[in-house]
């Protein structure tokens, strides 16, 4: 599904397009390179206050993780949760394998990485699709949700708060991500805002984990130990992963090195690169979208890819996608 609708030359905005996807989508830009927001994006759109309060109320509990619930191993949980949550869960899950079919595995396999996915808090699979292969069908121009063409604040988190009309639609869900519509499992995360239950039940279970692991751990101290536990594991945790994973719509796409000539303006973003466990190789990965591999430089660390690659070596994936090097040289800057 991913291949049918995303772009897959790397030619610059000068160039004559390979195929006629990249020619219908093509904008030129400005010498400013300034864009309108979305043409969905205006004055019937409402705000979205399920995204605005969650992230505000979250942000405003970040100083309890630091007093008076701070401890050293609360602080230990929070790349341990960043594998598994940001890497496997967005990187592998979301990113890799629901949007552009980068490998292939058992359902059971798939539903756990998008489920851990689902517990970082970025919406549903279905709607995390939609809106990730739009970006790569109109990249930098205005029709991307995020684009940091419009603003470095509206790429990282401002374009959340605000609906995009053209986005919210049946029609928009059956071009971009029908065939997660059709799953009945991603269906029923769409419905009634399901994952919202998903992500609830799990800080639930982490906060019954601290409680349990109190009495071994703490039992003199058993409220602090809890407290401290479910605020590193859960709420730092969730904030971490969103600004992280924002950043790769906002740094990612303003600062940073292009080993490849593309249509847009992703940059290789080594520090988003290295809190992401991968993500941050960008312009890589618009250079060859269905890669699961978005380090192509030896220097390029991708611990996602590596998982990856170890889940495939012991059979639990198959057909892992690797770089198009063939295709890659022609547009090396």
């Amino acid at each position: 599904m991913a291949t049918d609708i995303e772009p897959t030359s790397n030619q610059t905005g000068r160039s004559k397009a390979k195929d006629e996807l990249a020619k219908d989508i093509h904008v030129e830009q400005s010498e400013t390179k300034r864009v309108p927001r979305p043409a969905g994006v205006n004055s019937k759109s409402p705000i979205l206050w399920s995204y605005l309060i969650p992230v505000i109320l979250f942000h405003l509990m970040i100083p309890l993780a630091f007093y008076p619930f701070f401890s050293w191993y609360g602080l230990l949980f929070l790349p341990i949760g960043n594998y598994f949550f940001t890497s496997m869960g967005i990187g592998a899950g979301y990113h890799r394998l629901l949007t552009h079919k980068g490998f292939e595995c058992p359902k059971w396999v798939e539903y756990t990485l998008v489920t851990l996915g689902v517990c970082s808090f970025q919406d549903s699979p279905a709607r995390w699709v939609l809106v990730h292969r739009v970006h790569h069908q109109h990249s930098d121009h205005q029709p991307d949700p995020h684009t940091p063409n419009v603003s470095g604040f509206w790429s990282h988190m401002g374009w959340l708060f605000i609906d995009n009309l053209d986005l919210s639609t049946a029609n928009a869900y059956d071009r971009y991500c029908r065939d997660l519509m059709r799953d009945r499992y991603y269906l029923w995360l769409q419905r009634n805002l399901n994952w919202v239950l998903v992500y609830a039940v799990h800080a639930l279970a982490f906060l019954l984990i601290g409680f349990g692991l109190s009495f071994v751990f703490a039992p003199e101290n058993i409220t602090h130990f809890t407290a401290s536990f479910f605020f590193w594991t859960v709420i730092m945790r969730t904030v971490y992963t969103w600004h992280v994973t924002w950043a790769i719509n906002s740094a990612a796409h303003m600062w940073g090195y292009r080993n490849y000539e593309t249509r847009e303006d992703s940059r290789n973003n080594w520090l988003f690169a290295l809190l992401t466990n991968g993500e941050g190789w960008h312009n890589n990965h618009h250079a060859d979208p269905r890669s699961a591999r978005h380090g192509h430089r030896w220097w390029e660390l991708d611990i996602t890819y590596i998982s990856l690659w170890a889940l495939e070596r012991v059979g639990l994936i198959k057909n892992l996608a690797r770089p198009n090097y063939r295709k890659l040289d022609k547009n090396t800057v």
